[in-house]
C-alpha cells in the first residue's frame, strides 16, 4: 500500500525558501540585534511631561518612537517567519516570545504619548504640523489620534494596556501551535486503499483531490482533530474573545465592532451592508450547489464535494511557470509592476513556497518597512495554488509600493483595505486564464479556481462574520457563551447557507469556527468580502480600459495610511458605503454559475 508523505524542513531546497538572511544574517546577528534594542529602550527616558515644551522635542520624540518600533517590527518579522516556516523550530517559537515580550514594554513605555499630545494645546499642535516641515509626515497620524481623543486614556491606563498586550497576545499563538503542531489527523484513504497525510501545508489540495473517498475521509478526520478539542478552542477563542471585549469597553466604545472599525473611520454600517447583501443572494449559493451537483453528476453534495474539481484534467504549473503567467496577466499594470513581481519571485526569494511539516497552515504576505515583502505558502502546482500565489503577491506589491512612496509613519495599511489587492490579483490572472485557452476542461478548471476562492470569500468569509457578530453579541450582553454554543450558531449558520441543495454534516460543519486563525483578529473576516467586492469593480475599470484607471488603481497601492480606507478606496474609483460593489461582486458569481450551467450542455 502506498503512502505520501510530506518533507521535512531540512529536506527544503534553498530556492523554495524565504529570504531569511536578507533580514539577519543569521540566528546570531538576530540575538545581537535583539539585545542592541533592549538596551535602546533607554532612549525613551526623559521624554515623559516634554512634548509640548517645543516643535524640536515633538520631533526628537516621533523619530525615536519610529525608529525604535521599526527595529522591533524587522526582529518580530524574522522570528515569526521562522516559526511559521516550521512550527517545530522551538528556537524561533522563542525568539517570538521574546520580541514579543519587548514589544509589549515598548507599548508601555510609549503609553504616556497619546495621552499627553492630547493634552496640547490643539491649536498649537497643528498650527506645528502646518508650519514645521519635518513635523509633516506624521500628520495624519496625529489628526487621526485627535479624531480618537475620547477613546485615549490616561497615561497611566494606557501603560497598562500595553503590558497587558503580551499575555493578550498569547492566545493566537496558542491556535497557531496546537493546529499546527499539537493536533495530530489521521490520514486521508483513498478509494484505492492509499494513505495520504493530513497536514495543515496540504489540507487545501486534500479538499480538492480528484478521488471523492480522499476528500470525504480527509476533510472528515481534519474537522474530527478539531471536535476533539473543541472545548481547548472554545476555552481560547473565547479568551480572546472576551479580552476584545474588555478593551473596547475600557476604550468606551459601544461595541467590539465599532472598536476595530472606527479607529479606521469605517462606520458600523459597512459591515451591515455587506451581510444584509449577503443574506439577501443567499439562494445563489443554493443554486451553485445545486449546479455543481449536477456537473458533478452526483446524488447528493455533501460538504467535502465544495471543493471536488470539476474536471480531471487539471492544468500542472512549475513555480517559475506561475510567475510568467502572473506577470503576464498584471500586464495592463505596466511594465514596472510586472519587473519588480518577477524579481521578487524568482531573484530575491520573496517567497517561502516548499510544503513541509510544521509549517502553518494557509498562507500570508508578511514583511516590515526595512524587508521583502515575503511570501509564506505551500505550494502544489495546482491552479488554485497560482490563485493563491497571485493573490499573496497582490499583498506584497501593495506593501512594496506603499513603503516606496510613504513615510514610514504613514506606511502601514487597514485590513480593509488590505484584501483589495490581493484579490484583484487574483480577479486579473483569472481573466487572463480564461481568454488564453478555449478548451473545455481548461475553463472548467479556471471556474474551480474562481469558485473555490469566491466561496471562501464571498460565503465563508460573511458566514464567519455572522458567527462573530452573534458571538460578541452574546459576550456584551452577559450571555453564557461555550464550546456547544460555538457549536450551534455555526451549525445554524451554515444550515441556512446551505439551504436545500446541498446535504449538511453539520457534527462536522459546526466546527468550522475552530480551524480559522482570523477569528482571532475580531471582524478582519468580513473585510474580504468587501475586499473582493471593491477588487471585482476596480478589475472590471482597467479591463474595460477606462481612460485613469491604472493610474488612480496604482495610486491607491501608494497610498497606505496617508488617507483613510474609504477615501483611499474613493481615490482607486469605489465607493463602498455603497451596496453597488456588493451586488456587483454577486454579479459576478451568478456569471461564473451561469458558464458553469452552459458547460453542462456541452
Amino acid at each position: 500500500m502506498k503512502s505520501t508523505t510530506i518533507a521535512n524542513r531540512n529536506e527544503i531546497p534553498r530556492e523554495q525558501t524565504w529570504n531569511a538572511e536578507a533580514v539577519f544574517k543569521d540566528r546570531a546577528a538576530w540575538n545581537n540585534a535583539y539585545t542592541s534594542l533592549k538596551n535602546e529602550l533607554s532612549r525613551f527616558d526623559g521624554f515623559e511631561g516634554t512634548l509640548s515644551h517645543s516643535p524640536s522635542r515633538l520631533l526628537e520624540w516621533l523619530k525615536t518612537r519610529d525608529d525604535i518600533s521599526r527595529k522591533s517590527a524587522k526582529l518580530h518579522f524574522y522570528a515569526y517567519m521562522a516559526m511559521a516556516v516550521d512550527g517545530d523550530d522551538a528556537e524561533a517559537t522563542a525568539m517570538v516570545g521574546q520580541i514579543q515580550g519587548t514589544i509589549a514594554g515598548i507599548s508601555a513605555k510609549t503609553a504616556f504619548a497619546d495621552p499627553e499630545l492630547l493634552a496640547m494645546d490643539e491649536k498649537n499642535l497643528k498650527q506645528w504640523m502646518e508650519t514645521e516641515r519635518e513635523i509633516t509626515p506624521f500628520r495624519h497620524s496625529i489628526e487621526n489620534l485627535i479624531r480618537t481623543k475620547p477613546h485615549v486614556r490616561s497615561g497611566e491606563v494606557e501603560k497598562v494596556l500595553g503590558i497587558i498586550s503580551e499575555p493578550f497576545g498569547s492566545v493566537e499563538m496558542t491556535f497557531g501551535m496546537l493546529s499546527s503542531m499539537d493536533m495530530k489527523v489521521n490520514d486521508a484513504r483513498g478509494s484505492d486503499g492509499e494513505s495520504h497525510e493530513v497536514t495543515q501545508s496540504n489540507i487545501e489540495e486534500i479538499k480538492k483531490h480528484r478521488d471523492r473517498e480522499v476528500r470525504r475521509t480527509g476533510m472528515e478526520n481534519y474537522a474530527d482533530a478539531y471536535r476533539g478539542l473543541r472545548h481547548t478552542y472554545a476555552g481560547n477563542y473565547l479568551a480572546a474573545a472576551k479580552q476584545a471585549v474588555a478593551i473596547s469597553r475600557i476604550r468606551g466604545y459601544e461595541s467590539v465592532l465599532q472598536y476595530k472599525l472606527a479607529p479606521f473611520n469605517i462606520p458600523t454600517g459597512v459591515f451591515h451592508n455587506l451581510i444584509d447583501r449577503f443574506k439577501k443572494h443567499l439562494p445563489l449559493w443554493h443554486r451553485y450547489w445545486d449546479v455543481k451537483r449536477r456537473l458533478l453528476k452526483l446524488d447528493d453534495m455533501r460538504p467535502f464535494d465544495i471543493w471536488a474539481p470539476l474536471t480531471t484534467n487539471q492544468p500542472d504549473y512549475e513555480f517559475e511557470h506561475a510567475v510568467n503567467i502572473i506577470g503576464q496577466a498584471m500586464a495592463p499594470l505596466g511594465e514596472d509592476y510586472v519587473k519588480t513581481v518577477r524579481r521578487g519571485c524568482l531573484e530575491e526569494r520573496w517567497v517561502d513556497y516548499a510544503r513541509n511539516k510544521g509549517k502553518a497552515q494557509g498562507a500570508f504576505s508578511y514583511g516590515t518597512y526595512d524587508t521583502y515583502p515575503c511570501i509564506m505558502l505551500s505550494y502544489d502546482g495546482s491552479l488554485s495554488e497560482v490563485s493563491t500565489l497571485a493573490h499573496e503577491l497582490g499583498h506584497s506589491m501593495h506593501s512594496y509600493l506603499t513603503h516606496k512612496h510613504q513615510s514610514y509613519s504613514d506606511s502601514d495599511y487597514s485590513m480593509f483595505v488590505a484584501e483589495v489587492a490581493s484579490n484583484f490579483n487574483q480577479a486579473m490572472v483569472r481573466d487572463h486564464l480564461f481568454k488564453s485557452n478555449k478548451d473545455r476542461d481548461f475553463q472548467l478548471a479556471v471556474i474551480q479556481e474562481a469558485m473555490d476562492n469566491i466561496h471562501r470569500y464571498f460565503f465563508i468569509m460573511p458566514t464567519l462574520a455572522r458567527f462573530e457578530f452573534e458571538i460578541f453579541r452574546k459576550l456584551e450582553a452577559g450571555e453564557p457563551v461555550n464550546a456547544d454554543i460555538l457549536q450551534e450558531t455555526m451549525k445554524g449558520l451554515f444550515a441556512e447557507g446551505y439551504g436545500d441543495t446541498l446535504k449538511d454534516d453539520p457534527d462536522r460543519t459546526s466546527i468550522t469556527w475552530a480551524t480559522f486563525g482570523h477569528l482571532y483578529e475580531p471582524f478582519y473576516t468580513f473585510q474580504y468580502a468587501t475586499g473582493i467586492s471593491a477588487a471585482h469593480a476596480l478589475c472590471g475599470e482597467i479591463l474595460r480600459k477606462k481612460s485613469g484607471a491604472v493610474d488612480k488603481y496604482l495610486k491607491f497601492l501608494s497610498l497606505g495610511n496617508a488617507l483613510y480606507p474609504l477615501e483611499a478606496l474613493k481615490v482607486a474609483g469605489v465607493d463602498m458605503e455603497s451596496s453597488a460593489p456588493v451586488d456587483a461582486g454577486f454579479k459576478v458569481l451568478e456569471a461564473l454559475i451561469d458558464r458553469m450551467e452552459e458547460l453542462i450542455e456541452t
